[in-house]
């Protein structure tokens, strides 16, 4: 079976989407909301916008203190960018291609912002009092999150049925076999 070609392009639709609202998000919180200069806005009693630089990949891991530093989590943040793009391009279902497009307009998102910044802009933070159950993250982090429970979920959950021609036939059992049994 060939990849729908319309899955396909739901597939770069969503990424595009993904990618494009993260940058608007990420500009209105650097730009007219003023939240660098701010620090935090506060939204309701459990969110907050605050500003964060990471200058790491998820939760701050392999922190870039360095340019070469931050120009190497580049490059390996794009080869795993590229490897979901082909991951998508290949794949056949269509839960997996969108979910794999959430990932990869949430990576495309914060590679440009590690390639302007040098860091990736955090803002979203979730709290309750002083209970934090996230780092502060931001639209890409949480489409990247969201796509990979979606293709766990789907790995676990879903079970590709065989086709009744390539299951296995069980034969009767001889008498000979039966005895051997008992």
């Amino acid at each position: 079976m060939n990849p729908n070609p319309k899955f396909r392009l739901q597939g770069i639709m969503l990424a595009s989407l993904v990618f494009i609202a993260d940058q608007i998000v990420k500009y209105a919180m650097l730009g007219p909301l003023q939240l660098k200069s701010r620090g935090v806005i506060h939204i309701i009693s459990f969110f907050d916008l605050r500003y964060a630089e990471n200058r790491g990949v998820s939760m701050s891991f392999l922190t870039a203190s360095s340019d070469a530093e931050r120009w190497a989590l580049v490059a390996l943040t794009s080869v795993i960018a590229a490897a979901v793009a082909v991951w998508m391009w290949r794949e056949k279902l269509r839960g997996d291609i969108l979910a794999l497009s959430l990932v990869l307009g949430g990576a495309l998102g914060n590679i440009v912002d590690r390639v302007r910044y040098g860091y990736v802009v955090d803002y979203a933070d979730l709290h309750f009092g002083a209970f934090r159950p996230f780092y502060i993250f931001n639209l890409a982090d949480a489409c990247i999150t969201i796509g990979v429970l979606i293709l766990l979920a789907r790995a676990f959950l879903m079970r590709e049925k065989v086709p009744e021609e390539q299951q296995p036939v069980q034969q009767p059992a001889s008498s000979a076999e039966i005895s051997e049994r008992a």
